[in-house]
Parts: structure tokens; C-alpha cells; sequence
């Protein structure tokens, strides 16, 4: 089974959300089904406001290329440089190194806890 951060919040289309700090990552689950991640392109920059559902990056991996969408809307305050470098991060540390961007002022009420999020990981994999 994939990792799930307790104190994170999660999307169905496998975004997470730390509303301590307002970063956003791709979950440990999306990692896994992508694979080996080659490259990463954040498509927002501090300042912005962004909408929730809304394109903050592009994955390629050796299998697929994939959007992640932000699961809150609020304004970037900060963009993860430093996987531009270093993509692989993601599929190593997704929940820790491996954070996109930073947002605040975002509400995360409409996300799904960490235990709706396990059992839809659950039931994808069947």
C-alpha cells in the first residue's frame, strides 16, 4: 500500500495539500502508478492566484505524462526550484523534498482526510 500522510489532505485525482504549511505534492499512490519520474514543469509562478482544479504542473515519467491540479485555490508563495534539477525527488520523498508550490490563504474543506483518500486508493487498485 502507498504512503499516506495522516495530517494531509488529499484530491481524487491524487494531489495532496498540507494545510499546515499550504504545500501541495503529488501523492506517493500517483507516484507509484506514474513510475520512474524524468521530468517536472511548474506551469505557475509566485504571485499568481490560482483556482482550484487549475494546472500547477506537468510529469513525464518513463510511462506517462501527467497534469497535477491544485486542490485548493489561494495565491503561490512559493515554487519548489529544486526539482527542476532533481524530479526524482518525487517518486523518492513525495511527501517531503518532492513539494511543488506553496500557497496560502486557501480553504481546504471540500479535500478528502487521509482516510477517505486510503479507501480510494483501495478501491482503484481493484
Amino acid at each position: 500500500m502507498s504512503e499516506i500522510n495522516p495530517t494531509y489532505k488529499y484530491t481524487e485525482t491524487d494531489e495532496w495539500f498540507d494545510p499546515a504549511t499550504g504545500k501541495i505534492g503529488l501523492t506517493d499512490y500517483a507516484q507509484g502508478q506514474l513510475s520512474d519520474i524524468v521530468f517536472l514543469e511548474i506551469l505557475v509562478s509566485v504571485g499568481d492566484e490560482i483556482e482550484k482544479g487549475a494546472a500547477i504542473a506537468s510529469v513525464e515519467s518513463v510511462k506517462a505524462a501527467s497534469e497535477t491540479y491544485s486542490p485548493v485555490s489561494g495565491k503561490v508563495v512559493a515554487i519548489n526550484e529544486s526539482l527542476h534539477e532533481g524530479p526524482e525527488a518525487i517518486n523518492s520523498d513525495p511527501f517531503g523534498a518532492a513539494w511543488f508550490i506553496q500557497v496560502e490563504g486557501a480553504d481546504d474543506s471540500a479535500l478528502m482526510d487521509a482516510a477517505a483518500y486510503e479507501k480510494s486508493c483501495e478501491e482503484r487498485a481493484h
